[in-house]
């Protein structure tokens, strides 16, 4: 087992500052929500808003402790490409959302609801993947010192 390699540690810091760049883009739609100035539910807009900041800190928190995570080259892989659908998938899926005012609670239509509740649920079954595989990681890391 080694540590999180540090190109896949950069990664996760790039990605997620990526995410976090569009969380606080989205906060301009939010603004204009509050200020009444545009049309939409002020709660999926902050939401949208949010998703951003902390998936994206999510990120680069985790690479950043990438030296406490201890897998196999092939898991970190795993663990990297979870994350990553977590963090885009819940941006896209909020932004989404409050553009269209879906909230994607289930699979039916219309086409914008499924496509809400699809990345969504990428992102639920991607964030319980990467986050289980980072909390083995960390406790096998303890093991090995």
């Amino acid at each position: 087992m080694e540590r999180l390699a540090p190109r896949l540690r950069s990664s996760l810091v790039g990605h997620g500052l990526a995410v976090v760049l569009l969380g606080l883009g989205v906060g301009f739609p939010y603004a204009s929500v509050i200020s009444g100035s545009m049309a939409g539910s002020e709660r999926a807009w902050r939401m949208a808003h949010l998703e951003g900041v902390l998936n994206g800190l999510l990120l680069v928190a985790i690479g950043a402790a990438g030296d406490s995570i201890a897998l196999a080259p092939g898991r970190a892989k795993w663990l990297h490409w979870a994350l990553v659908v977590t963090a885009y998938g819940n941006v896209a899926g909020a932004v989404l959302g409050a553009a269209t005012g879906e909230r994607g609670l289930s699979p039916a239509g219309p086409l914008a609801n499924f496509l809400v509740f699809a990345l969504f649920t990428a992102a639920i079954v991607a964030v319980f993947v990467a986050l289980g595989l980072a909390a083995a990681g960390a406790f096998r890391a303890t093991r090995n010192e």
